[in-house]
């Protein structure tokens, strides 16, 4: 089963568009988290094994700089998605993503490319 929580500022409605037999989506603003912090929202994520999506660099940066293992965050950077279209974008770039993101990693998805970091992130 793949656990996904979207984080505010993503469609609504996508869950309805990728609950299946594999996904199992939750979106902040239907959960009481919609004025979460974003270290609620990841702390939330990591005790229930759930992978962010989000248009936030927020999420990335705090993850770096405290060298966190999990929770795994997917950064979209592609403005004005529509439900369906982000539930397709997500569906598309799930295959080059899970396996990273099932150890942990920040993915950046734009529409020219996927890059992928594993956690945690060192200095080195």
């Amino acid at each position: 089963m793949i656990r996904i929580l979207l984080d505010q500022g993503l469609p609504r409605r996508t869950p309805f568009h990728l609950k299946n037999e594999y996904w199992d989506v939750l979106h902040t603003g239907d959960i009481g988290l919609s004025k979460a912090t974003d270290s609620e929202i990841l702390e939330y994520a990591r005790n229930n094994q759930r992978i962010i999506i989000t248009l936030d660099a927020d999420f990335h940066a705090f993850l770096a700089v405290t060298n966190a293992e999990s929770p795994s965050v997917i950064r979209i950077r592609i403005e004005g998605l529509k439900a369906m279209e982000l539930a397709r974008l997500i569906k598309d770039i799930w295959p080059k993503v899970e396996t990273s993101v099932q150890q942990g990693a920040m993915v950046t998805v734009s529409a020219k490319s996927i890059r992928i970091r594993h956690l945690p992130v060192s200095a080195s």
